[in-house]
């Protein structure tokens, strides 16, 4: 199988990183949803990122869906994410809110980078909504007292938390201040730490107008 899409990308990243993490082979495609957008089209027809081919053909995409199926095939002893319960629906609101907040990162990178005239108003309530989730995030951060989210083997949530605070202070070093998130700046630099982090990573290049 391969995986299509750019590792600057937060959630190409996220999905890489979990194969990695789950020993499981896939070559890497590093097409740009702006230049290889025609490339994408045949697997994704939204011509997005992350897709992930697999090896009869068909295109899996968005990075929750991609990752349920991981955690199905490497089975439920293996997976980073419980399959029921409490733990299970605090895992998922901690990776929905890491998303919300990838998605208003990139949102906003956009803004800056492809439009002459910024909107005003979209601006200011996607650096809220930026804010928001990571005064939430790092609250919640804060009181957890194992090295990971939810005891002390990585999880979903920990790499796409990772993966977006990354994303965050490289698009818009302004909003985001380590002195500001300590719990969030922490967690970051240990799942940086680790070898997949290390390996599965890019300089970010934004498209440019």
């Amino acid at each position: 199988m391969f995986l299509i899409g750019q590792y600057d990308s937060p959630f190409v990243r996220r999905v890489a990183i979990a194969l990695r993490l789950y020993g499981l082979p896939f070559e890497h495609r590093p097409w740009s949803t702006f230049g290889d957008a025609d490339k994408i089209a045949p697997y994704n027809p939204l011509r997005r990122v992350p897709t992930l081919v697999l090896d009869d053909g068909e295109g899996l995409i968005e990075s929750t869906v991609i990752l349920d199926y991981l955690d199905e095939l490497v089975g439920e002893d293996k997976a980073m994410l419980p399959r029921s319960g409490t733990d299970r629906r605090k895992h998922l609101r901690i990776c929905a809110l890491a998303s919300g907040l990838g998605d208003k990162a990139v949102s906003l990178l956009y803004e800056r980078v492809l439009r002459k005239e910024q909107l005003a108003l979209w601006v200011a309530r996607c650096q809220a909504q930026i804010a928001d989730v990571l005064a939430v995030l790092e609250a919640e951060r804060a009181k957890v007292t194992t090295p990971y989210w939810l005891g002390g083997r990585i999880g979903h949530a920990d790499v796409a938390v990772a993966c977006v605070v990354r994303f965050t202070r490289e698009a818009h070093p302004q909003l985001f201040e380590a002195s500001r998130y300590p719990a969030l700046a922490a967690h970051g630099e240990r799942c940086e730490a680790l070898a997949p982090f290390q390996e599965i990573v890019q300089p970010l290049a934004p498209p440019k107008g």
